[in-house]
């Protein structure tokens, strides 16, 4: 495979040749260094000017990197998309915190009961002592008094 590489670079054009094809830099490095020795005719030089200047006319600006900032997550925060992150966002916050505040508050006051009957059904006291009205009154004479 070799030899018939070998045989057939002689047949190539320079370009065309695997072994002495040009990259884009060297291509431009022979160009500059033809354009820096000054010889070419002043119609030459105005094609090249003009063919310059229409590339540079075509040239489509790359944009710049930028930072995305914390604020440009949601969009620019205008408009239905920004104000849906307004607005929704902080508001399922608050359902979420006020639905947490309610859930550890039934928990307390269920904790509460739960000891007030264990405490009931541990007393030496007798249930139906706490059913007698008479003793309901003197509880709330001594509640009071204290």
């Amino acid at each position: 495979m070799l030899w018939l590489l070998h045989s057939r670079r002689a047949e190539l054009p320079y370009e065309g040749r695997p072994d002495k094809a040009m990259n884009e830099l060297q291509f431009a490095s022979r160009i500059r260094h033809l354009l820096e020795q000054g010889k070419l005719d002043t119609a030459i030089t105005e094609k090249l000017h003009r063919a310059r200047e229409l590339a540079l006319s075509r040239q489509r600006p790359e944009p710049a990197p930028v930072l995305a900032w914390a604020d440009n997550v949601f969009g620019n925060g205008w408009g239905w998309a920004g104000l849906s992150a307004r607005v929704l966002l902080p508001a399922a916050a608050l359902i979420v915190a006020v639905a947490g505040i309610y859930s550890w508050q039934e928990k307390q006051r269920l904790a509460e009961i739960v000891e007030l009957d264990s405490q009931l059904l541990t007393d030496d006291l007798p249930i139906d002592a706490y059913l007698d009205r008479g003793f309901q009154n003197w509880l709330k004479k001594r509640a009071a008094d204290e």
